[in-house]
């Protein structure tokens, strides 16, 4: 069921997220029996498993040779759609003495809805800096002297 249930997916749930989703289904299951099911696949080659900085370990039912995006920030995985890059591994040989089967390549960065969450907290924070100093300056912005109408 675990297997079946990560390759409908693309968005490399968390074992967390597969419990939950599972157990939707199979109200009796355990997430001990999910994280053991979980490493049992990663080691027989069945699934992925995809470690971040910081964040929960997910997981992946697409074990093709395919490159990930990790967002620092949030932690989301993301497939990148990207030409093949397999001469990495020619360039790798030739500096190494041992035979080089396979590679996994992961791509760092902000992710383009935290990209959009920072601007508009930025944006928020330049709106607030310029009320704040209304307030504190309101002399400067409203005050005029009616004295010498008179």
């Amino acid at each position: 069921a675990i297997k079946e249930f990560l390759a409908g997916r693309t968005d490399h749930p968390t074992a967390d997220t597969v419990y939950t989703c599972l157990r939707e289904q199979y109200p009796n299951i355990s997430l001990g029996t999910v994280y053991r099911n979980l490493t049992l696949l990663t080691e027989m080659g069945e699934i992925m498993k995809i470690t971040t900085d910081g964040g929960a370990d997910r997981f992946d039912g697409n074990t093709n040779r395919h490159h990930h995006f990790i967002c620092t920030r949030c932690h989301r995985v993301m497939d990148l759609d990207m030409p093949n890059i397999d001469e990495i591994m020619e360039t790798a040989q030739k500096c190494c003495t041992g035979q080089i089967q396979n590679y996994v390549t992961h791509f760092y960065g902000i992710c383009g809805d935290c990209i959009e969450k920072a601007d508009a907290s930025l944006q928020q924070k330049k709106i607030l800096n310029f009320f704040q100093k209304t307030i504190d300056e309101p002399k400067k912005l409203c005050y005029f002297n009616i004295s010498n109408h008179y």
